[in-house]
């Protein structure tokens, strides 16, 4: 069926309804970006002061030495967390970040009890078979990150307290240039490794800081703050790179669109022309008709 003027007319403005709303969605995450990309610079900062306050901790009290038995994965449940996203538009961000995920978790011990963030990469991870052990939202805003990191440190203590020994974080890292790419950070246990390392930070100034109060009060504060902020930065670059994604794939769509208003107008505007070519042919045609009677 060929079009007419009037079905190109509906959609041209079909097209033009769609092009602003995938404008406005463009503007939308450009907005996001910003605040959750301020975010994660911020807690930079605010790692670093906790790590440091974890080695000066470390350095004055030295923790009692671990088992000599090592735990091996195997002995306990693995426990993950993903980070994805609830909305579609967003690419290949949620397929990726599932992937990586099915990949670094088949090579781990045990069966890994995991729980997802986001519906999108709860759907990727159910039909690759994965027994997940929980859903949880995605916050829409920075201010909403801090509940939903509480609800996840509730749980990981619950789950500790039954035996899960590893906590692995799976979530897209943001990059420059709307560049994003999968990454692990394994959160728990921490271990000999994790304290020789904290304990080997410089500390920047020349005088070391006094520890106030109780080692065991202290160090259990600062460690909980280090949890917190790990999380929460684990959130907000998996936020940062979800819109992103998403503000990538919008311009796609805007190119694309941009490129069919161009097709429709220049068909509606052939077709047009040749109406009106096919209206003066008929008056000329006419005309010489009763020129030729007379």
């Amino acid at each position: 069926m060929s079009d007419t003027t009037a079905s190109l007319r509906r959609k041209i403005g079909s097209a033009e309804d769609l092009q602003s709303v995938v404008r406005t969605m463009k503007a939308l995450a450009a907005s996001n970006i910003g605040q959750y990309e301020q975010s994660v610079r911020a807690l930079e900062d605010y790692y670093r002061s906790v790590a440091l306050g974890l080695s000066i901790c470390f350095r004055m009290y030295p923790p009692a030495p671990i088992a000599e038995r090592r735990i091996r994965p195997d002995d306990g449940a693995v426990g993950a967390v993903v980070f994805g996203s609830d909305q579609g538009l967003v690419g290949r961000f949620n397929d990726e970040v599932a992937d990586f995920a099915l990949k670094t978790l088949a090579a781990l011990c045990g069966k890994p009890r995991v729980g997802a963030v986001g519906e999108r990469v709860h759907g990727r991870l159910a039909d690759a078979g994965l027994a997940l052990a929980g859903l949880l939202a995605v916050p829409n805003s920075v201010q909403a990150i801090t509940l939903l990191i509480g609800r996840i440190l509730v749980e990981t203590e619950t789950r500790h307290s039954a035996g899960v020994t590893e906590l692995h974080l799976f979530y897209n890292h943001a990059g420059s240039a709307a560049v994003y790419a999968p990454v692990t950070q394994r959160l728990l246990p921490l271990d000999e490794e994790w304290r020789r390392k904290l304990t080997a930070l410089h500390w920047p100034a020349k005088n070391l800081p006094e520890v106030m109060g109780g080692s065991a009060a202290t160090v259990g504060a600062i460690i909980r703050e280090y949890l917190f902020v790990s999380l929460f930065r684990a959130c907000a670059e998996s936020l940062a790179s979800e819109n992103a994604s998403r503000l990538a794939a919008m311009e796609r769509a805007d190119r694309n669109i941009d490129e069919l208003l161009e097709n429709l107008h220049g068909k509606f505007h052939r077709m047009r022309q040749s109406g009106i070519d096919a209206e003066l042919f008929d008056v000329i045609s006419g005309y010489e008709a009763l020129s030729n009677r007379v």
